[in-house]
């Protein structure tokens, strides 16, 4: 499948397509050939050699990530892993940085008046995105380098794309197609919600299909970054999907009380430090209307996981500018979504297939979608 082409993606050169899949093939070696290796070798060695050393076992991911650092084996698949984040971006933003102005003009002729945009100059951006290149996308979501800027989201775009290697979807929307088609349409069949919030929408990708499942409805969704937010709007007007989208922090929006029947989140909440994620579990509880629904998608936690698995999905907390994937993982949601105002019992975990095949050595398996569901 192709990425569905529009006037915000980037013309590509054969060289530069001829890196992306390089970086593509690469990645799959990693996953296919170099980290069941990682097992391996904490099998045969490093266990062995922490229990010479300590007289017990690692006790948890923290112990098994300090038992394997000093491995030669797991110090080399860190670094490709690593050197093959870099490259994705490189290889995907030397197309884009070299059409940076002429995107930025496609993105401004693009209005049709299906959406709004609207941002804030003056928000202020929290320090846990500020500071932190998320995927160590140069830049992050927030990087502005020309007038009207929208290279950050075309990167976004693209890089998505090849790094899931098209198994999101033509449009990379499969997360947002996912719990429209797969939770909402089978658990809630009959939801019909008159308003309905995206938060951290980054390019949009995941927001349309709510367009298209609730055509009655209005959409709005918010992000920090003016970059991602300029190139959304404008890729959701060249799509003729009518979305609002504004520039406001998750944690204290402009919205009035009870304003959207519907809040999602697609792969964002292990993106926002754990006292930030609290406020946005409160902010979704004073949005949410009467018989509103709050959904959030992201990854499973670590409970019933074992400890080398553990320290293995870790390696993104310290090497891939996610510091806040393991934490994330450890809190209870429920738990938190109760403190945060939600009634207790109104709240739940579960998850729903997507399109995505996940492959670690031999073995394949489908992906999966962690939902934190929150009823009021």
């Amino acid at each position: 499948m192709s990425q569905q082409r529009h006037a915000l993606l980037p013309t590509e050169t054969h060289d530069e397509v001829a890196r992306e899949s390089f970086v593509q093939a690469l990645k799959s070696h990693i996953a296919t050939r170099a980290s069941p290796g990682v097992r391996e070798i904490y099998d045969c060695r490093v266990r062995d050699r922490w229990v010479s050393e300590h007289g017990a076992e690692p006790a948890d991911r923290h112990e098994v990530r300090e038992a394997l650092s000093s491995d030669t084996y797991y110090r080399l698949w860190s670094s490709v892993r690593r050197s093959s984040q870099h490259l994705l971006w490189s290889s995907v933003g030397d197309a884009v940085a070299r059409q940076a102005d002429d995107l930025a003009e496609r993105a401004r002729a693009a209005d049709a008046g299906f959406g709004s945009l609207r941002l804030d100059p003056d928000l202020e951006i929290p320090w846990y995105n500020a500071e932190v290149d998320i995927h160590a996308m140069p830049g992050g979501y927030r990087g502005e380098y020309t007038d009207d800027d929208v290279s950050a989201g075309a990167v976004f775009d693209r890089g998505v794309y090849v790094y899931a290697m098209g198994q999101l979807g033509a449009l990379n929307d499969d997360y947002g197609q996912s719990i429209c088609q797969n939770y909402l349409a089978v658990s809630y069949p009959e939801f019909s919600p008159r308003r309905i919030l995206d938060m951290g929408c980054t390019s949009g990708n995941s927001t349309l299909p709510y367009v298209d499942a609730f055509p009655e409805a209005e959409v709005y969704a918010i992000d920090l970054g003016a970059p991602v937010l300029r190139y959304a709007h404008a890729r959701a007007e060249l799509l003729g999907r009518a979305v609002h989208f504004s520039q406001q922090n998750a944690e204290c929006t402009d919205f009035p009380n009870a304003s959207f029947d519907l809040i999602v989140s697609h792969i964002v909440i292990h993106e926002i430090a754990p006292a930030a994620l609290r406020r946005t579990l409160a902010e979704c509880r004073r949005l949410l209307a009467p018989g509103g629904l709050m959904v959030h998608g992201d990854f499973a936690g670590y409970a019933g996981v074992d400890p080398v698995t553990q320290a293995m999905i870790d390696w993104d907390t310290y090497n891939n500018h996610e510091p806040f994937w393991g934490p994330m993982r450890d809190m209870d949601l429920v738990a938190e979504s109760v403190s945060a105002g939600f009634d207790d019992g109104a709240v739940e975990i579960t998850s729903v297939p997507t399109g995505r095949v996940l492959q670690t050595g031999k073995k394949q398996q489908s992906g999966q979608l962690t939902l934190l569901v929150g009823r009021t």
